[in-house]
């Protein structure tokens, strides 16, 4: 299994015989050059997505539609980019799980907010959401934007990820202390991967508090495009 960090929220994560996108914000990305949007993109089998905010759906159209890849997320979302051209994936809701070949994609909580910039307006999209992601032996936790909250206990307890990708840059979501605390708190992670930083100015630039804060656990700075084979 590959890990990839598409640089802020967004991640390609290359397991069993699919190609997951996460929140794949490309064109604007501060951490993606032009010349590696197709390395991003190429063989990309689904794109999933945690919420509707710019920088986790600008391109989503634009790449679903060029590329025939089928969107999948929270059912107000997901209907909508449907409607606005987006090969329909599954409009799902908390606690469903869908399948991909052998690979288990349940949708869980997350503590944020959701809401989608057309024509000068901004709608309400559905609630915002995280990912625990199952198969080749391993569950990853993908956090989604949120904050420290309850329902990590019960995400930890009943689907005992071995991975988190936990947005920690501060500001929007948990900063590095607060993700550090609900991995200690809630989680029993072998590795975790910090996201949702570095791109911008308001957010975290380094990882270090995380990695002092979770001494027994493998923390690893993604770098953009570089694979985590775990």
């Amino acid at each position: 299994m590959n890990i990839i960090w598409l640089g802020h929220g967004g991640f390609r994560i290359e397991i069993e015989d699919h190609v997951l996108l996460i929140d794949p914000w490309i064109t604007k990305n501060p951490g993606l050059e032009e010349d590696d949007y197709d390395q991003a993109l190429n063989g990309a089998t689904d794109i999933l997505l945690t919420h509707a905010h710019f920088d986790h759906t600008a391109d989503v159209v634009d790449i679903s539609k060029e590329r025939q890849i089928p969107v999948s997320g929270i059912a107000e979302l997901a209907n909508f980019l449907a409607d606005q051209g987006c090969v329909a994936g599954d409009a799902f809701n908390m606690g469903g799980t869908i399948m991909r070949g052998n690979v288990a994609i349940s949708m869980v909580p997350a503590s944020h907010s959701s809401s989608y910039l057309m024509e000068n307006e901004r709608r309400y999209m559905g609630t915002e959401a995280g990912f625990v992601i199952k198969g080749e032996g391993h569950c990853i936790y993908v956090s989604g934007d949120t904050g420290i909250m309850a329902d990590m206990d019960w995400i930890a307890d009943f689907y005992k990820p071995d991975i988190g990708i936990l947005s920690a840059g501060g500001h929007y979501t948990m900063g590095m202390a607060e993700a550090a605390y609900a991995a200690k708190r809630y989680f029993d992670f072998k590795t975790v991967i910090p996201c949702h930083y570095k791109t911008l100015p308001s957010l975290a630039q380094s990882a270090q508090p995380l990695i002092d804060g979770l001494p027994d656990v493998n923390v690893i700075e993604p770098e953009v495009l570089q694979a985590i084979t775990l």
